[in-house]
This record gives C-alpha cells, structure tokens and sequence, in this order.
C-alpha cells in the first residue's frame, strides 16, 4: 500500500517521502515540513494518532489524511477532533484517494498563505514602523507597548492624518487577539441606519431592502479586534445603543428579538475632542469614558518637526520598495525644506508629498523643485501666505476657511481631480469635503 500511495504521489507530480514505521516518519516530520501526510491508523507499536500529534509541531501543520480498515464514525470523529483534514477507509478507490490528496493539498496552500499574510501584517504593524524619536512618540510608543496585550478599551485621539488607524493596528497585531479578524470602519462615512446595520447586522425584512439575513462588523470580529474610527461622528441613538453593547457584550441584530454574546476587543478614534462634544450635546459623556478607558494621543506632526527627516526617509524608502527603485536621496536644502512646513495633513501629507517627489525627482536626487507648491514655497519661492502678502483686514474666520478649501483643491489636483480619492488622503468623509468646498 505504501508503494501503491507514493507512485500515485510522484505520478500526480509530488514530492514524496515514504516511510514504512510511524517513529521513522515522526522523527523525520520537522526536517521536511510536509504539506500532506497520510498515515494509516493502524500500526505496529505506534499508530497514525501518535503520527497526527506529532504534525502539531509543524508550523504551519501540514494537512493529514488518515487511512483506515474500521470505517466507523467514532474512528472518524477522533481523527477529526485531532486535526485531521480527512480520512478514507480500505479498500479505498485510486480516484476517490487522488481527490482527497488534491483537495487537502489546496487547503494546505490556503492556510500556508494565510500564515504568511499574517505574518506580513504583523511586521508591517510591528511598533517600530509608527515612525519617530520625538519625545513625544515615546511616550506613545511606551503607552502602546503598556496597554496592546491587554483587552482594555481605548480611544485614539489625534488630527486626521497623525497615523491613529496604524496605532490600532499595531495594537491588536501586538496582542493576544492577533490570530482573529481586525475589523475596521469609518463611521462617519456611513448615514446612521446604514452603520446600524455594517455594525450590529441585520435580519431579512427587518427594512426596505433587507431581503436576507447580515451578519455585523461585530460578529465578524468575534475573538479579535473591532475598529470605529471618527466615532464622534456617531448620532446620538446608535451611541446609546453602542454603549449597550460595550457594557452587556452582546449585539442584537436590526429586526431580531434575541440578543447574541460577543467577545470583542473595542478601539476607538476621533479626529475631534469628545470633550467639547460632551460639553454641547453632541456626545454621550458615559460613553466616552467607556471608550477612553486608556486614552493615547497622537501628536499633530508639527508639534514633532523633528521627526520630519527620519519620516521623510522612511517613505523613501517604502516608495522605493514598492516601485523597486533605487531609493533617491533628499538634498539638504530640501530636508530643510520639509522641517520648515507645518504639515496640516499631517504624516498622511508628508507621505503623499515624498511619493510625489520620488516620482517626479532626476538622477535619484530630490530637489526642493520636486516638493509640492505649499511645501517648496518655504524655500524662498513665491508664498502667497508669506509676511508681506497676508490679508490683513480679513477676518480670521474667513481667511481659515479660505486656506482649508486651497489645501482641499491641491489635494483634489494632486489626485487628478479624484474627489473620493482625495477625500480619503484628507481622512474626511466625502459629504465634509463637498460641505468644505461649498463654504
């Protein structure tokens, strides 16, 4: 039977490794981390199952089949329980055996790239890509490294563009949590029945277009991470309901008279203070200090301009990584360039504006010339906003909305004229940017 497998193997266009005891393949089982193994259950001193355990140590595990002459269901349940992928009894068809190797083989290769991914996004959200020496990271870095493992609650504070969405990443790929789903939403860019229903799901008929049953962005995170960014733009009845659920860890879906338990880690962000939105109604104060269990702060970049160079590298370096190029260097006069502007956008605008530069930069140096407008202009070059030509007599009001809706039209340029591109560069909904423009 060995021989019979292991030609039908090789025939398929395997590589195999056949062995005739469980000891000689278990010993051999880590040096060549299978994907498949198949393993009779019956045999001399030791068995399949003692073959099955061992595949625990593998990572990832490889797929394992089982082959045994005792078809019976408890036999079946006990391999399963163990972790095997599927089992066929003797005497078994060549074509049902070749099915079940393929099939158990396209698993393995889903949970081998699911391994990867993973582990792709645990380095990308490792702590030391939220870049920056400044005291003021460290002390973000310290509070991040404090409070990551554990399952508290926490709210990100922090302008648009200050990196928050990486800080809760980051969070949960540090944690316990880190092998279950990290679900993310923006809840200013759904209308309040719609977030209802993305959060908390829905049952078929339970609105005008509900025709089958949903299942909520809660849900979904069961066991993980769940992410409510720009939670201050939540209406005050889905608050309520919120923090029903933050305090009865359960969700009841729209339409449903039974409530469901969830084991959900909550992560918040708001790009405004909470406090001044509890001071004029517009959000519920025992919800924000359920949210703000531990609050971290993210400091706007121009109160970190130091960190300016060592940002600027990085997304050299990552644009080039991306476009497989030779990462260009910044000439002096250019890094000056960049510490010298106040980063309204924050990151997000100094990112943007060194993938700008990479690719409008010649002979892999970036010159000032090859800066946005806004930026450059703190070189020397003609700066409308400079001294001499502010617009004295304006009001403050005015001449503030007037800057906001250039810096919205630059980005709009800068993405071709792509408002929702632009719009998610800016980190605003697209109903803020269109009510930005008209003012």
């Amino acid at each position: 039977m060995l021989e019979v497998i292991a030609t039908l193997c090789k025939e398929l266009g395997h590589e195999v490794f056949p062995f005739n005891s469980a000891e000689r393949a278990i010993e051999n089982l880590c040096g060549i981390e299978p994907q498949l193994v198949i393993a009779d259950i019956k045999m001399e001193k030791i068995g399949g199952f003692d073959v099955l355990r061992a595949c625990h140590d593998i990572t990832p595990m490889p797929a394992v089949i089982m082959i045994t002459g005792y078809a019976s269901v408890e036999t079946a349940l006990e391999s399963m329980k163990l972790g095997a992928y599927d089992y066929v009894t003797k005497p078994f068809k060549i074509d049902e055996l070749q099915m079940t190797i393929s099939r158990a083989l396209e698993f393995q290769s889903a949970v081998r790239e699911n391994v990867y991914l993973k582990k792709e996004l645990k380095e990308r959200y490792k702590f030391e890509n939220i870049v920056g020496t400044s005291q003021k990271m460290q002390q973000v870095y310290n509070l991040i490294a404090k409070v990551a493992n554990t399952d508290s609650t926490i709210l990100i504070q922090g302008e648009s563009g200050t990196g928050k969405e990486l800080v809760a990443r980051a969070l949960h790929f540090n944690s316990r949590r880190q092998h279950h789903p990290f679900v993310a939403i923006n809840c200013s860019a759904l209308p309040e029945n719609l977030l209802e229903s993305e959060l908390f799901g829905h049952r078929k008929g339970a609105f005008t277009g509900a025709v089958q049953d949903k299942v909520g962005l809660f849900e979904e995170a069961q066991h993980g991470t769940i992410f409510l960014d720009e939670v201050n733009s939540m209406a005050a009845p889905l608050q309520t309901k919120l923090l029903r659920v933050i305090q009865e860890r359960q969700i009841r879906r729209v339409g449903d008279t039974k409530s469901v338990p969830i084991n959900v880690r909550v992560l918040a962000a708001t790009n405004e203070s909470l406090q001044d939105k509890i001071r004029t109604g517009g959000f519920r104060e025992d919800l924000y200090y359920r949210l703000a269990v531990i609050p971290i702060e993210m400091p706007p970049l121009r109160e970190r301009l130091e960190d300016v160079p060592l940002l600027a590298q990085y997304f050299v370096q990552k644009v080039a990584a991306i476009s497989r190029i030779e990462p260009p260097k910044i000439e002096p006069d250019a890094i000056k360039c960049l510490g010298g502007y106040p980063w309204p956008g924050n990151v997000r605008e100094l990112e943007n504006a060194i993938e700008r530069a990479c690719a409008l930069c010649e002979g892999g140096v970036i010159k000032v010339t090859d800066l946005p407008p806004q930026v450059s202009s703190r070189a020397g070059a003609p700066n409308p906003e400079s001294a001499g030509n502010l617009p004295i007599g304006q009001t403050l009001d005015l001449f503030v909305k007037d800057l906001e809706r250039r810096f919205i039209e630059e980005t709009i340029r800068f993405n071709e004229g792509s408002r929702e591109r632009a719009a998610k560069m800016l980190g605003i909904s697209m109903a803020t940017l269109y009510r930005k423009l008209a003012n």
